[in-house]
């Protein structure tokens, strides 16, 4: 791994940090396509979209796509729009979640292992080969088996899958930069080492992490959509992006926009996300600026 220079974490903290994130062009489309999913998202969630998610339409079932219906409707009447959108917000509340408790996790102990190593080494990295041993999905299926279904038990289901990823760019990332020269003089001064960690060895391991999220974010959308496809995913008559998919597969002959429509945003999403990563890994490479 490269050594991580002392004065990158700085760097997102600065205003050229999201300037230079925007003068990426992947970032800047990333932006935008996820700028216009966030907005559709919250334009259902406070009820200004001209259709509501619920509101069940005998007369207009499997209408195809029209001015009054863009997405069409499903097999109930349902406008694919309002449903789609509805999805896209719920699907993206789990992803966000769960990324975020992975990473405070996963962060905290790849921080303890890197920096103490010995015995903390050995236990949180067997620990999280354990979790690694496991495939993502299936180990995510069975938590989800043994939990009340609610979005967050979803959630956190998910972020344990993640967990292990976050405690192995955190650890490597501070086994690097616990070598580095001001981190030794920080230890050699007698600071305590919970200060080292938390105002030197932390700013400084954040960008890799950031852009982990960012990677981790994209894969917590298609696993929270694997799940929901399953039925172990949210709940209904909450509508999920995995949801809609298996609601389809009965009606995909006779009104195949009911498939078209949430598979077309979860591709949407899922490069997005990670066209912002392309962006935010394009401002943070030392290489790149001026």
């Amino acid at each position: 791994m490269t050594t991580i220079r002392p004065d990158l974490a700085p760097e997102l903290h600065r205003e050229g940090f999201l300037r230079r994130v925007v003068k990426s062009t992947p970032g800047l489309i990333g932006l935008l396509l996820l700028g216009v999913l966030i907005a559709g998202a919250l334009l259902g969630w406070i009820g200004v979209l001209p259709h509501d998610p619920l509101t069940q339409n005998p007369e207009s079932r499997m209408a195809p796509p029209s001015a009054a219906h863009w997405f069409g409707t499903d097999q109930f009447g349902r406008d694919l729009v309002a449903r789609t959108m509805s999805a896209v917000g719920n699907s993206a509340l789990i992803a966000i979640v769960s990324v975020g408790i992975s990473a405070v996790i996963g962060t905290l102990l790849g921080l303890l292992a890197g920096y103490y190593r010995k015995i903390s080494d050995v236990m949180i990295s067997g620990l999280a080969n354990v979790l690694f041993a496991f495939p993502p999905l299936l180990l995510a299926l069975a938590l989800v088996s043994v939990l009340a279904r609610n979005w967050f038990t979803v959630a956190l289901a998910i972020s344990v899958v993640f967990i292990p990823i976050f405690v192995r760019t955190a650890r490597a990332a501070t086994l690097s930069v616990r070598e580095v020269e001001f981190i030794k003089a920080s230890i050699s001064t007698g600071q305590h080492s919970l200060q080292t960690i938390f105002r030197h060895v932390l700013p400084n391991i954040l960008p890799l992490v950031v852009m982990q999220i960012a990677l981790a974010l994209s894969w917590a959308v298609l696993t929270e959509a694997a799940l929901s496809f399953l039925q172990l995913g949210t709940p209904p008559p909450a509508a999920s992006l995995g949801s809609l998919i298996f609601d389809a597969r009965i009606t995909i002959n006779v009104a195949p926009w009911t498939m078209i429509a949430p598979g077309l945003v979860i591709i949407v999403l899922v490069v997005a996300i990670n066209l912002v990563g392309d962006g935010l890994r394009d401002a943070l490479d030392p290489k790149g600026r001026r």
